[in-house]
């Protein structure tokens, strides 16, 4: 007789109402009619920020809306199977259903992460800078290293890189680079990688083919275009220098001197844009920039001074690290909060982090 699946059936469809649930479709459904009323206004684009704003709304609605229409589609699709496979005791569609039920089985695993996703900003999209740390030379060489890792992870997602700006190393890589990632949860997922990042290998540059452990930093901040309506930026407080542009940004870099790095004094935050065309627009991207990161410091603050905590800012160095990268005596990548682990070194600096972001938000939440 063939293999009978309702079981499974029964568990996708107690997912899927609870994918309802915290989907809010029917409150989504309501909110897509208005959206699309607001979006056939004739003169939506008189206020471009208004229009962008609106526009990316009904993009993250409509995605809601699909994926759950899709599931409630392949659960009846696949009971229909079930069905007759029992109907005509058919092995190969009793196959067939099950290889569909795993399929369905792994949306609801990715869809249920979002449920993970509770931040106020974790929708918006990211602003990245990695800074080399101790280890020389390797330090900065492991910068880029990191950087090609996020690229490839953002790719994975089909999520937007704009590297903002780049300080070559003396010898190899970056001493830092500065980034965006552009995507629907881009912060909600890459919160998860905040903080100091551990590399142990054979050096390339130590001519002895000595083990070397270098640290490089990644600082991650919520970025959306209206961070300076969060935070007052007094034009004293700042230090504006401008420099030739030069490093990661690729062939729409300027080779004149329009770069700009903008230092906020107080508080030492530094942010820098070289390639937009012109210095103004550099200067401007460079400014949101260092709103959003303002705007982040003073939530930080305000959720430090509820929790009755006090952070304090680490060394790039021994002892701080939230993720060792083990790739000489043994091979082991280990996130040293969650414990989540691979022992596939190269699967992970190729932009396979998924399943230690989720490791980190289900940790975090159990916090």
């Amino acid at each position: 007789m063939a293999q009978d699946h309702s079981d499974e059936l029964k568990t996708l469809r107690s997912r899927l109402v609870e994918a309802e649930s915290y989907l809010r479709i029917d409150v989504q459904r309501q909110r897509c009619q208005e959206l699309e009323v607001e979006s056939s206004r004739p003169d939506l684009w008189d206020d471009p920020e208004k229009a962008r704003a609106v526009t990316s709304e009904l993009s993250a609605v409509n995605d809601d809306i699909s994926t759950y229409d899709q599931l409630v589609s392949g659960i009846a699709d696949a009971t229909v199977l079930n069905e007759l496979a029992a109907e005509e005791n058919d092995d190969a569609t009793a196959a067939e259903t099950f290889a569909a039920i795993e399929v369905l089985s792994q949306r609801f695993d990715q869809l249920e992460l979002r449920a993970l996703f509770i931040g106020e900003f974790d929708e918006h999209d990211a602003i990245c800078q990695v800074k080399s740390g101790e280890g020389g030379t390797d330090a900065q060489d492991w910068t880029e290293m990191l950087l090609r890792m996020y690229r490839r992870w953002a790719e994975r997602r089909g999520f937007e890189v704009e590297v903002t700006a780049a300080s070559p190393g003396t010898e190899a890589g970056y001493s830092s680079v500065d980034f965006l990632i552009k995507g629907r949860h881009a912060y909600g997922w890459l919160r998860s990688e905040h903080g100091i990042h551990r590399l142990v290998r054979i050096s390339p540059f130590n001519n002895e083919g000595k083990r070397q452990t270098s640290f490089a930093a990644l600082e991650v901040a919520p970025f959306f275009d209206q961070a300076s309506n969060e935070v007052m930026i007094d034009d004293k407080e700042l230090r504006i220098d401008t420099y030739r542009s030069s490093g990661a940004g690729g062939q729409h870099v300027n080779v004149t001197d329009s770069a700009v790095r903008i230092t906020h004094l107080p508080t030492g935050i530094v942010t820098s844009c070289q390639n937009e065309r012109s210095q103004h627009q550099n200067k401007e991207r460079a400014m949101q920039m260092l709103a959003a990161k303002l705007a982040d410091v003073e939530r930080k603050k305000r959720d430090a001074e509820l929790a009755g905590i006090k952070g304090e800012q680490q060394n790039v160095g021994f002892g701080s690290q939230i993720r060792s990268y083990v790739m000489q005596p043994y091979q082991l990548v280990k996130d040293l909060r969650s414990s989540h682990q691979s022992a596939n070194v190269d699967d992970v600096l190729g932009g396979n982090l998924d399943p230690f972001m989720a490791a980190w938000l289900q940790w975090s939440r159990a916090q």
